[in-house]
């Protein structure tokens, strides 16, 4: 066994997409807590090459998964997660709790932990406010360009293609994919300082899932207090977003747990940038715009072909291998927004599933074949087959750009691919010059953006 496993590590985590991981990861880091994110449930000697490390976190698909898939690969990693013997594991979903009864459906991913870490009742945080995700009254808000939507209202989650959001009360859309019964830890009781006593009523009363509303600092503290002293001398399974580290965070800051916080680092210009998306988000589509109108050059896909056929995958290949050559910076897309879904990019999910693989293939062979140092993926899926076909065995975080997207180092046994640096961002997250940042550089001071 490593050091870790005698009490080093605070945290060990499973998030449920490669971009939802990387928020996590950036979270713990920028407040000095050293976090390393495998794509695998790592090894001994994984674990030895990063021994100082208090927090593992594994980078998974479950997020576009089915049910059924998930009763096959989640209890393997959960009772791996568990061996490391950290206080808590934390199945990591993302802030907008899109989801559904056939793809990655939260219920069945909590109902799974629950039995591998045997825990009675699962802690849920979903609001992270520093994402601008907030949870009232059980009812979950998101912001977009400078106003809040409760998320059954949001302009690109009520549209997403294959999980669209028709409900803002958690519990009624938790309800929807689990029999487990769910209670709330509600705002009023946070800031009255009852958040720990609350939970313990309800999980007496044989509460199954609880819960936390955050709508602001002091309430994200006692959630954090709630589920860092209700913790069992066992590994405790706990689920939601970001928010659940933000917590843990906030409530450590105030035991004077943390170390000192590191200044973070400026972000070093670079000579090329490959950006690959698939995502269909209007913020990603702002992004590609104002790219594009700074110096980018796009390569716009035809999905359907792109997964059909070969002739577009060389299509494309070719066209960003010119851009690159002549030290150009390409963006190559599948959509501009949310009016570019098309209706294959629903129903089962599998046209998602083999899209992301094919663009994920097009980030690989084109950073192997031009030597680049820093590539960008926008979208959650394209960047899990990014990140396979890039063959990433870790990532750690080399320093925070937008929240929720901070900029990787990569660990392979690929020499083309180790030691470059990645973002893979989701889809709302980042301002409009997010692609320009990340080429040209950034000071410290633009990190939290």
């Amino acid at each position: 066994m490593t050091a870790m496993a005698h009490g080093q590590l605070l945290l060990t985590y499973y998030g449920d997409d490669f971009t939802g991981s990387t928020d996590v990861m950036e979270a713990l880091s920028v407040h000095g807590i050293s976090t390393v994110l495998f794509l695998k449930p790592p090894g001994t000697e994984d674990l030895a090459r990063f021994a100082d490390c208090r927090a593992v976190g594994v980078a998974g698909l479950s997020r576009s998964q089915s049910p059924e898939w998930m009763d096959v690969n989640l209890p393997p990693v959960f009772e791996s997660l568990r061996a490391l013997g950290a206080p808590l594991c934390h199945y990591k979903v993302c802030s907008t709790f899109d989801s559904s009864p056939t793809h990655g459906n939260i219920g069945r991913a909590v109902e799974l932990g629950k039995c591998v870490f045997q825990s009675a009742c699962v802690p849920m945080i979903v609001g992270a406010p520093a994402l601008r995700r907030y949870v009232a009254f059980g009812n979950l808000f998101a912001t977009v360009e400078g106003e809040t939507h409760r998320i059954d209202r949001h302009p690109t989650m009520s549209r997403h293609p294959v999980t669209p959001m028709d409900e803002g009360d958690l519990r009624r859309h938790f309800a929807r994919q689990s029999e487990l019964t769910a209670g709330l830890v509600d705002i009023l009781a946070l800031h009255a300082g009852g958040g720990l006593s609350r939970y313990e009523e309800l999980r007496q009363a044989g509460t199954e899932v609880v819960f936390f509303d955050t709508l602001d600092t002091d309430s994200l503290r006692e959630a954090g207090r709630a589920i860092w002293e209700s913790r069992g001398e066992a590994p405790s399974f706990i689920a939601g977003s970001s928010g659940v580290e933000y917590a843990l965070l906030e409530w450590w800051d105030r035991l004077g747990m943390l170390p000192p916080r590191p200044p973070p680092p400026a972000v070093a210009p670079v000579d090329r940038l490959l950006v690959v998306s698939g995502s269909c988000s209007p913020v990603t589509a702002m992004q590609i715009q104002w790219a594009a109108r700074n110096g980018f050059t796009r390569v716009a896909s035809d999905p359907v072909a792109l997964v059909s056929g070969e002739e577009e995958f060389a299509r494309v290949i070719a066209a960003a291998s010119r851009i690159l050559a002549d030290g150009g910076s390409p963006i190559v897309y599948s959509a501009e927004g949310p009016n570019d879904v098309i209706p294959q990019a629903g129903g089962d999910g599998r046209f998602g599933q083999q899209l992301g693989e094919r663009l994920g293939a097009i980030a690989g062979e084109l950073l192997r074949n031009h030597g680049l140092r820093r590539t960008l993926i926008a979208g959650g899926d394209t960047s899990g087959h990014a990140g396979q076909a890039l063959r990433i065995q870790a990532l750690t975080m080399v320093a925070p750009v937008a929240r929720g997207g901070p900029l990787c180092r990569i660990w392979s046994d690929d020499k083309a691919v180790d030691g470059s640096e990645i973002l893979l961002k989701g889809g709302q997250v980042g301002e409009k010059s997010l692609f320009t940042d990340l080429l040209r550089g950034t000071s410290p001071n633009s990190a939290t953006k």
